[in-house]
């Protein structure tokens, strides 16, 4: 701070004593005494001698010098001593040489520093004798004043300058006045400079010697001190100082800031100031990219940002300490306002965004441009922060586009956004509202593959943030689970659920927000409730001192679930007391010193208590029971409890199960029962005497008995249903496994006991039974069939080979007894089935299919031949079994014997053909759910074909093998299970849409599992599927070659064909499955991809995992197209193009594959479809798989155009001339059946083709438009030969189709063609012709097809009517636009166009139907007249009579 130095009293007033004396003779001296006037003439004597005409003539002005350091001082006004100064020193008789002597006084009294000093600081107004002054309050300095002067601005500026020296080295010891500063302000804003060309020299020169707080000062001011004229020349002197001054930087950039700078210099200084921008200090970076954003234009915008993007390197500065300390405060406290230089650069970027549009879309543009993931930087995603944060809709709308564009690829990562959050967080919590604002966002996508992005924003906003941040975050949470949206509830609980173990210290203190939730449970999943359960116990128990608040009301909610009388509350109450035991009972982390640590006892004492009131609130309900049992079997699985609790649980499963559902097998069945009982499906030959079986006939006898009887208030003990049995054996199976490690040697004689059934050749005489006989039936069967799958799961780990040959023989019986319950099924009608996943609604899973009720409709479709024929076989097919059982079951053997016979005695009167099946596919919600282990039978081989039974029976000994039913059934399993957790639907948005958790019944186990878990098992089982591939198509192979090149040759097996014809298109569609989910896209998942890749490819080639992803897409498809040859069906042709499409893609671009495939689908459009009876394959799957197979064709073809000729001309003109049911030669899928696919699919290719024709451009060469012209020739011939058509095919779908496509195709002629021919008609007048005139005839046929719709009032027709008709008026409006663009308008000639039908037959316009009206009305008009004539005397009512029914007919006429 420059101080005023004010002078004292007495030099005042010796001061005005001074200018008092002035007018006086100066030599003039009175004699005698020296009074005080003549010392006063001695000090002006001195002054003058010192300062000569520069003190005289300042004294004049008004001006007085101070002396000693004080200040100045001025009587008048500043302007008022420039006047007069300024005009003594032009009135002096000495001008101009007074200038000079004035000069040098002035440099005399300045060499004084106490006196240049008062010279540089404000004067001080001087007071006169009343007090007050003439002067302002506030004066410039004395060098100021006189820098205004042009007498003397040239000379004070010399001055200056040189005294800038003298003081710069110095400049901190002159009493805390900045000397060289102060000089240098003296200069700022003058009102004129003479030559400012000289001064700016000067000035560069001073800084080229000066010290560095000098040169800043000097460069700092020089935008105020020079003219515009001289900007452009300093600018480039401070651009080659930039470059040799690195510490300058701020000062010379804020200095060309300011500068008025051509834009071509601009573009020069900005070009130096980005080259440097890899050495800027962090200090100095935030004044570095605001000039370069600020001296952008619009077009060289881009290209700049992409620069300063690239030398942006802010990860080199995350490590700084002014950072490190400011993450620091961050936590626990609200952060103050931040001073960090990276934060400082982002508001200058945001501040420049905000203002300027094209820097909005430059940075949009030149994030979205980048390909790689490696070249993302953090930069990347503060910028897309920025973008959103700022308040234009174009760019928030923008960055959230590309974020999730750009999560979807995969470019912007996790790891990228988790090291923006670790070494910006200061930062990023300025972006908290956008941060939130994305992760809702891509939480609610319907895209599955951004969805983890905008979970992973959630999570490190909790992890990183404070604590008001963290509770925006949980309760954003909160607002997604109450969503009612599937897949958003599902990933924000998962998110809950990790941070409630991750960080629950912090969750904690938020559990009131996720309490919140319970009020919305009735609209969410079994799923979806467990993990609501397991977040709120992990909070509530899993830390007791943290969580107490929370204790009590979740036992509340438990124990009032658990009471209620509805089903669904009291479900909810077992899954919620599970969860809660699971987190109490968990096993604690083991201290140091000891082997483990003891649950407490109290502890313990409530786990106990809560199992103990689960079973009691259960015992009444089998469901509710069986629901208990699959829960407890879930914790269990998940090895989570302590072994106590483990241990309670287990301890009485095994009595309870062999009390309840275990009886000893005797010599004969005691008891009514309403079917005959009997022992079947024994495995175990040696223990038939003394063994077990599972009583499952009495116990579902007992259970019908039950539902008869009048309900009883008080039952006697609790209910043994056989609803509970898969249920029960699974937490036997269990508990055993966690307590033997695995050994279930106590319970394996469970996987070959028997069953009490009923004889099942009772099936061949269902309708001899009564209702309530035939659904026991199916209830046997159907319980059989759980019990089978839960022991199939049980035991499909054990590694020995008996077991594995039981285990085996099992799935045998599955397939077998599901092929008696599909003939069961269809004789009873209205049938439900019992439950067998319980944790859903039953009202959901008892949805019956409606073939159960209309099963004649399953003889159509072959189901019933294929069901008929595996019932006929399935004894054959299970000789093991059925010798095994020999021995011990005469009884059933002898019933399975008989059953034979009746079916062969059936079999020759025909009458087998006509019994009617249902499939199984709708009952799926009613099987139990097969593991996922269970698929590892998959490595099993196949059956040989045609083996002897003695070999087949020594090798089955030796090795598991398994038969073509088998397979199929795993196959349809898995296929189930991909599509479920590979293939999820994206989420959509309906809220608590009822009816959502009918497609995950039956996957329970599954939900355990992530889709990545899921993908890596199946790709384990890839060389197994491949396996059994090749094992199909060498089977077809076979079979062709024996009969000779034919399918329905005397060496088919019709059974076995159809079953290995649906296992090879279940293969198919199983590798597709795997191959085509889209996590594969994902960073994290790319090793597994090629894992899987080089699985394929190494059938082919060894040494397949050294391979490139390209090379190894490349082998994999060369060994799936070798299938091509023997693919038995058009659905496993379609699944073949298919997975081949799929595995293509994984290697970017398919344009290498593209002629292949063309081939490919090719072939099998040109290859006759016939099963193993030797019929042709037909129906609606048909058809659609034929639709979806020519699309692939023309695809990828390489000339569409020519290959829809090529099929309208040619295949259907060999239709149109062959046999009712015979077909095209050339392509012989093309029937009368199957002639709209092809029309339908050409139609829609020919319209897509069109489409990716440019439009006509009038700087398009010669040989550009002939090109362009040929295309359009090409389809607009196309075009009128399937117009056409349909003078052939008139059916309603063809003429729908023609109508629909026409006015696609007609529009895009108009937007793509007209343009062309626009340009083009003067060089090719011939070609346009003739193409107006093709296109002329489609457009006439179209219009009578427009006639055709109206005559058959098919609103189906005539709703393309009105589009259609507008589109042909422009058409003609535009082609006369067109000639009279070329000066051709008398070429263009116009005329009533006759209504006429597909036929070609005028149609009776309305002119002449009025006219016959007319007619009609006068002749009933003259009768009228006649009559009324003749009746002259009936009253005016009734004259008038005639004429209102006339009105009436006139009307109806014209209505009509």
């Amino acid at each position: 701070m420059m101080r005023r130095k004010r002078p004292s009293g007495g030099k005042t007033e010796g001061s005005a004593s001074v200018e008092a004396g002035s007018n006086k003779t100066k030599k003039s001296r009175p004699t005698g005494s020296r009074s005080r006037g003549e010392v006063q003439e001695d000090d002006e004597q001195v002054q003058e001698e010192s300062g000569g005409p520069f003190v005289v003539m300042l004294r004049a002005a008004g001006v007085t010098l101070g002396q000693a350091g004080t200040a100045n001082q001025i009587a008048v006004d500043q302007v008022v001593f420039q006047k007069r100064l300024q005009q003594k020193l032009l009135r002096s008789p000495r001008y101009p040489g007074i200038l000079q002597d004035f000069n040098a006084g002035m440099e005399g009294h300045m060499e004084d520093p106490e006196r240049f000093r008062s010279c540089l600081l404000p004067c001080v107004p001087r007071l006169t004798d009343g007090g007050s002054s003439a002067a302002s309050s506030f004066q410039e300095s004395l060098l100021r004043m006189l820098l205004g002067m042009d007498l003397l601005q040239n000379s004070v500026i010399n001055m200056l300058v040189e005294k800038v020296p003298e003081f710069m080295l110095s400049s901190g010891d002159d009493g805390g006045l900045n000397v060289p500063r102060v000089i240098i302000n003296q200069l700022k804003w003058l009102d004129r400079v003479l030559d400012s060309k000289e001064l700016a020299a000067k000035l560069m020169e001073l800084v080229s010697v000066a010290p560095v707080e000098v040169q800043r000062d000097v460069i700092t001011s020089l935008p105020e001190i020079l003219d515009d004229s001289q900007h452009n020349d300093v600018a480039r002197e401070l651009k080659a100082l930039l470059l040799e001054k690195t510490q300058l930087t701020v000062a010379i950039l804020d200095t060309l800031s300011s500068l008025n700078l051509s834009s071509a210099l601009l573009a020069e200084v900005r070009g130096v100031v980005t080259a440097t921008l890899t050495a800027v200090q962090l200090d100095d970076l935030p004044v570095v990219v605001k000039f370069i954003l600020h001296s952008v234009s619009a077009s060289d915008a881009y290209e700049v940002v992409q620069d300063l993007r690239l030398k942006l390197e802010l990860d080199q500065w995350a490590v700084s300490p002014v950072l490190k300390a400011s993450q620091k405060r961050l936590k626990g406290r609200a952060p103050a306002p931040s001073q960090d230089s990276v934060a400082l650069v982002l508001d200058g970027i945001k501040s420049t965004m905000r203002f300027q549009k094209t820097l909005s879309e430059a940075w949009l543009k030149a994030i979205e441009n980048v390909t790689e993931a490696k070249d993302h930087k953090v930069i990347d995603v503060l910028l897309l922060l920025i973008l959103h944060a700022t308040n234009a809709n174009h760019s928030r709308r923008g960055a959230e586009r590309l974020l999730r564009l750009k999560a979807r690829a995969g470019l912007i990562t996790e790891e990228l956004l988790q090291r923006t959050f670790k070494g910006y967080a200061q930062v990023m919590r300025g972006f908290f509202p956008s941060i939130r604002a994305l992760a809702q966002s891509l939480l609610r996508s319907p895209d599955t593959a951004v969805v983890p992005f905008g979970g992973h924003m959630y999570r490190l906003s909790f992890i990183t943030f404070d604590s008001y941040c963290q509770q925006e975050v949980v309760g954003s949470l909160v607002a997604h689970v109450c969503s009612g949206v599937g897949g958003e509830v599902d990933v924000a609980l998962e998110l809950l659920c990790g941070l409630g173990a991750e960080h629950p210290s912090e969750m904690v203190l938020y559990a009131v927000f996720v309490k919140g939730i319970l009020d919305y449970m009735d609209h969410l999943t079994p799923r979806q409730i467990r993990r609501l359960f397991q977040v709120l116990s992990r909070l509530a128990f899993g830390a007791p001192s943290l969580g107490c608040s929370i204790q009590d009301d979740m036992h509340i909610v438990i124990r009032k679930q658990l009471s209620s009388t509805v089903p669904k509350y009291k479900r909810i109450g077992i899954m919620g007391a599970v969860m809660v035991v699971g987190s109490m009972g968990a096993s604690r982390p083991q201290a140091e010193g000891s082997q483990s640590a003891a649950l407490p006892q109290e502890t313990y004492r409530q786990v106990t208590a809560l199992l103990e009131l689960v079973t009691a609130c259960s015992v009444g309900c089998p469901e509710a029971a069986a629901l208990c049992y699959d829960e407890l079997a879930n914790l269990v699985l998940s090895n989570i409890l302590d072994p106590t609790v483990q241990e309670w649980i287990g301890k009485s499963v095994l009595e309870d199960f062999q009390d309840d559902f275990v009886v000893d097998l005797g010599p004969q069945i005691t008891g009514s029962l309403p079917l005959p009982a009997c022992v079947l499906f024994n495995l175990d030959e040696e223990e038939s005497e003394g063994g077990i079986a599972v009583n499952l006939l009495p116990l579902l006898a007992r259970e019908v008995q039950h539902r008869a009887e009048p309900w009883r208030s008080k039952t006697p003990k609790r209910q043994v249903s056989a609803v509970c049995l898969s249920p029960f054996f699974r937490l036997l199976r269990v508990c055993e496994e966690r307590q033997h490690q695995g050994d279930l040697e106590e319970i394996d004689a469970l996987l070959g006991c028997p069953l009490i059934l009923t004889d099942l050749a009772v099936v061949d005489k269902l309708e001899t039974l009564t209702k309530a006989e035939r659904e026991l039936m199916c209830s046997l069967l159907f319980t059989a069939i759980n019990w089978f799958r839960e022991v199939v799961n049980g035991f499909c780990r054990l590694k020995e080979t008996e077991m594995k040959m039981k285990v085996m023989t099992r799935l045998q019986n599955i397939t077998a007894l599901q092929t008696l319950l599909e003939t069961t099924l269809a004789v009873s009608p209205g049938y439900i089935p019992p439950l067998a996943n319980f944790d859903g609604d039953a009202s959901e899973a008892a949805s019956v299919p409606a073939s159960s009720a209309q099963p004649s409709r399953a003889k159509k479709d072959g189901a019933g031949k294929k069901r008929k024929g595996s019932s006929k076989t399935s004894p054959e097919k299970s000789d093991v079994l059925e010798e095994s059982e020999e021995p011990q079951q005469e009884p059933a053997e002898k019933a399975e014997k008989g059953k034979k016979g009746e079916k062969e005695e059936k079999g020759k009167k025909g009458e087998k053909e006509c019994r009617p099946s249902v499939s199984l596919g709708g009952y799926r919600p009613f099987f139990r759910e097969l593991d996922m282990e269970v698929l590892s039978v998959l490595q099993c081989g196949l059956l040989p074909r045609k083996a002897p039974d003695t070999e087949l029976h020594t090798k089955e000994r030796e090795e598991v093998l398994l038969g073509p039913a088998e397979l199929l059934f795993l196959l349809e399993d898995l296929q189930a299970k991909l599509e479920f957790s590979l293939t999820a639907a994206p989420a959509k948005r309906v809220p608590f849409a009822k009816g959502r958790t009918e497609k995950s019944v039956g996957f329970s186990h599954l939900h355990q599992r992530s889709s990545k878990e899921v993908a890596s098992y199946c790709i384990q089982l890839l060389p197994s599927l491949c396996t059994h591939l090749e094992g199909c198509h060498n089977h077809f192979q076979t079979v062709l070659s024996e009969n000779g090149g034919v399918v329905d040759g005397p060496a088919t097996d019709p059974l076995e064909h159809q079953l290995l014809s649906s296992a090879y298109q279940l293969l198919l569609q199983v590798l597709n499955t795997t191959f085509s989910w889209s996590g594969f896209s994902q960073p994290g998942h790319r090793s597994l991809l090629k894992s899987a890749l080089a699985l394929l490819a190494s059938r082919l080639k060894e040494g397949a995992p050294d391979l490139t992803l390209e090379q190894l897409v490349r082998h994999g498809f060369d060994y799936l197209l070798n299938l091509r040859s023997t693919v038995p069906t058009l659905g496993a042709a379609l699944g073949l193009c298919q997975l081949l499409a799929t595995v293509t893609s994984r290697a970017g671009p398919a344009a290498a594959y593209r002629e292949q495939t063309a081939s490919l689908a090719r072939g099998f459009l040109t290859q006759p479809w016939v099963n193993a009876s030797g019929e042709r394959e037909r129906g609606q799957k048909f058809n659609e798989g034929l639709q979806t197979v020519l699309g692939i064709y023309l695809e990828h073809v390489d000339d569409v155009l020519t290959a829809v000729e090529e099929i309208a001309g040619e295949g259907v003109a060999e239709l149109v001339n062959a046999a009712k049911d015979a077909c095209s030669e050339t392509w012989p899928t093309l029937t009368r059946q199957t002639f709209l696919v092809f029309y339908k699919g050409m139609l829609w290719e020919l319209e897509k083709a069109v489409k990716r024709i440019p439009a006509g451009k009038m700087s398009d060469s010669f040989e550009s438009q002939s090109v362009k012209l040929l295309t359009w020739n090409l389809a607009v011939r196309d075009f009128h030969i399937l117009v056409n058509l349909v003078k052939v095919f008139d059916g309603r779908p063809v003429v729908n189709a023609c109508l629909k496509f026409g006015r696609l195709f007609l529009d895009a002629f108009l937007r793509l063609g007209m343009p062309l021919l626009d340009y083009s008609f003067k060089k090719h007048k011939e070609d346009v012709q003739s193409l107006l005139k093709t296109f002329q005839l489609s457009t006439r046929q179209l219009h009578h097809m427009c006639g055709h719709s109206k005559i058959r009032q098919d609103t189906s027709l005539t709703n393309h009517v009105p589009a259609l008709k507008k589109s042909l008026e422009v058409f003609i409006y535009r082609v006369k636009a067109m000639l009279t663009l070329n000066n051709c308008q008398e070429a263009f000639w116009t005329g009533n166009l006759k209504n006429r039908d597909l036929k070609g037959e005028e149609i009776l316009s309305q002119q002449a139907r009025d006219s016959e009206e007319e007619q009609e009305e006068e002749e009933q008009q003259e009768e009228q007249d006649e009559e009324q004539a003749e009746d002259e005397d009936s009253d005016p009512g009734d004259k008038r009579r005639p004429g209102g029914d006339l009105e009436d007919d006139i009307t109806d006429d014209s209505d009509d």
